[in-house]
């Protein structure tokens, strides 16, 4: 099952016969040292000692203000003690329990929000790629345009050179070679 609480105790009794006289305070930084050690939440020291103490005869004493989570029982008081502090423990735990449920659906909205951005920040990014390219290719092909445009334009003035080539081609006799020029006259009337 799940653990609710976890509570680490010692005990304390004192001889009659012992000449040095512990107090319960003696004991609270190496309980507090053991609870932190092992993990537990609390830490409950049950003591016969200074049994002449209004303070500890009166039940059970909160001593966290100097140790975290830290008490101080008689013996008689030991179920009291766990009883307390596995109610309380038992609703701090329902109320872990909700506070987890409204985490997880924050999370779930944050997760979805997150995942909203990341396709929205994505399909703009392929969009604005897609867009570039697609102006890209529009010049190109605006510039292929310009290009085959000229070079239409110098097959046609080419067309054209060749045209009057011919027509001086076909324009051309031996008569009109020869006709300022009668050295050459001679010589093709000689071959003649």
């Amino acid at each position: 099952g799940v653990e609710s609480v976890s509570i680490m105790f010692e005990m304390k009794n004192e001889n009659d016969e012992t000449s040095t006289k512990k107090k319960n305070e003696d004991f609270f930084k190496e309980l507090h040292k053991d609870r932190v050690q092992k993990g537990c939440e609390y830490a409950i020291l049950v003591s016969l000692l200074e049994p002449e103490s209004d303070l500890y005869n009166q039940g059970i004493i909160d001593v966290s203000h100097r140790y975290e989570k830290m008490y101080v029982i008689r013996p008689q008081f030991f179920i009291q003690i766990i009883s307390l502090l596995r109610n309380s423990s038992l609703n701090s735990l329902k109320y872990k329990k909700e506070l987890e449920t409204v985490k997880a659906q924050n999370i779930d909205i944050t997760n979805f929000e997150s995942e909203l951005d990341e396709f929205r920040d994505g399909f703009g990014r392929n969009y604005d790629l897609a867009s570039r390219k697609f102006h890209e290719a529009i010049s190109d092909i605006d510039k292929i345009i310009d290009k085959l445009q000229k070079t239409k334009a110098s097959l046609l003035g080419s067309e054209n050179n060749l045209r009057l080539a011919n027509n001086k081609a076909n324009d051309l006799s031996i008569k009109k070679l020869t006709k300022n020029n009668p050295t050459m006259a001679l010589k093709f009337d000689d071959l003649n």
